[in-house]
């Protein structure tokens, strides 16, 4: 992890996901591997960083992407507290030189694995990643492909995409278009 300054400045960006803000430190948070955390699971212990955030009251879930972090606070709760502490927080952490992770374990990111997948699922799974991924980390979050089955190709949403509003239009009217488009054995997409 580079060295940072006492003087660290994070920018953040609003997401379509009210509940949600994108933070941007300025140094790498992951390698190559995003990682999703709800406070709720017990998955988050291998990440010193989402231990960080989860102790501050109303925060309910942390995404990890590879130069960003997306923190979803509880609904009934306003952003103009809770921002000053999860920016307080992400300096703390990123000064004193701690690691993001500390253990691989839970990646988000399918691996495409030659013996596993079809044809049509390798197509899907490279359109995704090469159409879809790129532009939904722009807004603080990502879809990771799940399944393919009976026509219909089932998604997984993380960070901000996670209960979006505006997922639903993104999922049938983008996503779903688009994947009908290039791979005709597409009817439809579903969020799981």
């Amino acid at each position: 992890m580079p060295k940072t300054s006492k003087n660290m400045y994070i920018q953040t960006e609003e997401t379509p996901n009210p509940n949600t803000i994108k933070f941007i430190p300025g140094v790498e948070v992951s390698k190559k591997e995003s990682y999703h955390f709800n406070k709720s699971d017990d998955d988050y212990f291998h990440s010193p960083l989402a231990q960080r955030l989860f102790e501050i009251d109303s925060v309910r879930a942390v995404f990890l992407g590879q130069d960003f972090i997306s923190v979803t606070k509880e609904d009934d709760v306003k952003w103009d507290r809770l921002k000053t502490y999860v920016l307080a927080g992400l300096v703390d952490h990123f000064v004193a030189g701690m690691p993001v992770i500390e253990e691989k374990k839970g990646s988000a990111n399918q691996v495409v694995d030659e013996k596993i997948h079809s044809e049509i699922e390798k197509q899907i799974i490279e359109l995704i990643d090469t159409k879809v991924r790129p532009a939904v980390a722009q807004d603080g979050g990502d879809i990771i492909y799940k399944k393919f089955e009976d026509g219909v190709v089932y998604l997984e949403l993380h960070g901000a995409c996670q209960g979006c509003p505006s997922s639903t239009i993104t999922l049938k009217q983008g996503i779903e278009n688009m994947l009908k488009h290039y791979v005709p054995e597409v009817q439809s997409v579903e969020s799981i």
